[in-house]
């Protein structure tokens, strides 16, 4: 996809997120973060260069420590599934690591943050569909797993929750599930103390931000192919 073609797709994307919040009532701000996944490293350059978006996301730890060398000043997202021995290569890389789902993954989410006398955020990540294919806790797993994260990690620091929701189209369960995410997020902000800042509700991609804005009120949508075109 050309640049010109991404510019456009950008402020059209911008210009429904406002759309959208103004027929909510909504006055929250709403991160808008470009998935690059599987696109070149040039794009994020461009992005960087020409202050298309503040934000974007990779799913993969081998192509965010690609691109990350080339757009340093952007904020890098890890939107994917983390896997434990791949946290040393992104530590130092990203803002926001939205997929914390286990212990063995939070011990060495600190073990690195020690290392680098960094404080991660993250983002607990919740299974909203009972998928089996997908990561994330259980949502009758959250207070507990929260806790765990408040007792035995200082140096990781909660800042809410992310989903990938199931493929259900638009019906009442699928509304349902937003609305329940939405709830998901209230539990863990009366779970932790104070030394968390609970108030990210990572949720909504190309085929269902609308609902998310609307009905899980989300601070941060995660957006691939509507900017930048269909996976390579």
């Amino acid at each position: 996809m050309e640049i010109e073609q991404v510019i456009d797709n950008i402020a059209k994307m911008k210009a429904e997120i406002a759309q959208v919040k103004a027929e909510c009532g909504y006055d929250y701000d709403i991160t808008l973060i470009g998935v690059t996944k599987t696109k070149p490293v040039e794009l994020s350059v461009d992005i960087q260069n020409m202050s298309l978006l503040a934000d974007v996301g990779e799913n993969y730890v081998q192509e965010l420590v690609e691109k990350y060398p080339y757009a340093p000043k952007l904020n890098w997202h890890f939107v994917g599934q983390l896997q434990s021995n791949k946290v040393k290569y992104i530590i130092d890389k990203v803002s926001l690591i939205h997929s914390l789902d286990r212990e063995s993954l939070a011990c060495e989410i600190e073990k690195q943050a020690v290392k680098h006398d960094k404080i991660m955020d993250c983002l607990i990540e919740i299974n909203m569909g009972s998928e089996l294919s997908k990561g994330g806790i259980d949502k009758s797993d959250l207070v507990d797993f929260a806790k765990l994260i408040d007792s035995k990690y200082p140096h990781i620091r909660l800042r809410g929750v992310m989903a990938i929701m199931p493929n259900l189209g638009e019906c009442e369960e699928f509304r349902g599930l937003f609305e329940d995410f939405y709830r998901q997020w209230e539990v863990l902000k009366d779970s932790v103390s104070d030394r968390h800042k609970v108030d990210i509700r990572s949720c909504g991609m190309t085929n269902d931000w609308e609902y998310a804005i609307r009905y899980a009120q989300s601070t941060h949508i995660r957006i691939g192919r509507a900017l930048f075109g269909a996976r390579q």
